[in-house]
């Protein structure tokens, strides 16, 4: 199933790029080039990603807002074109996930789609919904109340499931059931997302373990007609380590409050991290805030932390995947610098004013203060 664009631009030179590029990367485009058919397009037809040309930033700015408001295409990726480094803030501050340079080089898009393509893949996958009917167990505010019911459909971030009453606002919910066909019992943690008149209420699951994300991955790639496999995961390089966090230089990062899985390699050792970008420089790195919610979260991490620290110098095979875009309403909290106690961490926090060449500065500095190999 075809990946779908929305492309705004009325240049012809930017337009033919894009089409030869997105052929090849087997992502379909429509454009359009004026605002207002733009908007319409958006309000009728999902789209995987939205890219616009910023020359008007005004119309830039209603193209964007449209796709964020449209309930079809809040989740579409969006990719700025912009005229150069002045424009990179006011892009992102736009609703922009990506942000690519004009003129427009054929290969640097194609490097920065690549990681969009992956995005854009998981993003889809993730708001698939499989009909199906499974027993399920809530458990709601500590154990005080429990439902049996069961579900209508199921999805990697979350089901909707049949209910007898409203909630009101029960907090975290203990979700349990179990795979059909399977022995594959799932536990995890679930927020109300939604409501409906038809008595339905939709259960968002919130910091999967990475075991259980995986099983439910697989049984639904198995069953769904709509499964794809994902892209190859991103080649990054470490250059910076703490224990909350780390920095990555690559080509293609991905975008701010996308949550990512890490792969370390080092000789017959495989290990996982899970994370979410807090800084992004395009064309440069990005500053990935490690996940340490759930106790399965922690012993991966300290795993991948012990066996960075054991490899004596020997540098790992790193690889990162998306597992999605964070666009809950509310920005994820991020510690201050003084409850860090943690100065990459705090370079992250407070990294809002500076510029990527300044943020990379402060960067070799805290390296040299802390003799970490480049």
């Amino acid at each position: 199933m075809t990946l779908q664009s929305l492309l705004f631009c009325a240049d012809e030179k930017i337009v033919r790029v894009l089409r030869r590029v997105l052929s090849d990367l087997d992502i379909g485009i429509d454009q359009s080039p004026d605002a207002d058919s733009a908007i319409r397009k958006l309000t009728r037809q999902r789209y995987e990603a939205v890219i616009v040309d910023c020359t008007d930033e005004q119309a830039a700015s209603q193209v964007l807002r449209s796709a964020r408001t449209a309930p079809c295409n809040k989740r579409a990726v969006a990719v700025a074109l912009i005229d150069g480094q002045n424009a990179l803030r006011s892009a992102f501050d736009l609703g922009a996930h990506f942000v690519l340079y004009k003129p427009l080089s054929a290969e640097r898009a194609k490097t920065s789609f690549r990681a969009a393509r992956a995005l854009m893949k998981r993003e889809r996958r993730r708001n698939v919904r499989l009909p199906i009917e499974i027993p399920v167990n809530l458990v709601m505010n500590d154990g005080a109340g429990q439902q049996r019911t069961v579900t209508s459909d199921l999805g990697e971030g979350g089901m909707a499931v049949q209910s007898s009453h409203h909630s009101k606002k029960p907090g975290a919910i203990k979700v349990e059931f179990t795979l059909p066909g399977t022995t594959d019992a799932i536990h995890c943690i679930g927020e109300v997302a939604w409501e409906n008149a038809s008595r339905q209420t939709g259960i968002r699951f919130v910091d999967l373990a990475p075991e259980t994300r995986d099983l439910l991955k697989a049984w639904l790639s198995n069953h769904s007609r709509e499964a794809e496999p994902d892209d190859p995961p991103l080649v990054c390089k470490l250059t910076d380590l703490s224990l909350g966090g780390c920095y990555l230089e690559v080509n293609a990062p991905f975008p701010l409050r996308t949550r990512i899985v890490l792969t370390m390699r080092v000789g017959d050792l495989q290990v996982q991290a899970e994370g979410i970008v807090r800084v992004m420089h395009p064309e440069a790195g990005m500053g990935v805030q490690f996940a340490q919610k759930t106790s399965q979260q922690r012993e991966h991490l300290d795993k991948f932390i012990q066996a960075l620290t054991e490899s004596r110098g020997v540098l790992p095979d790193l690889l990162v995947e998306p597992e999605g875009l964070d666009v809950s309403d509310q920005a994820p909290s991020v510690p201050t610098a003084g409850e860090l106690g943690d100065p990459l961490l705090s370079l992250f926090c407070n990294s809002a004013d500076l510029t990527t060449e300044a943020f990379l500065i402060e960067l070799r500095r805290q390296r040299a203060s802390n003799h970490q190999p480049a």
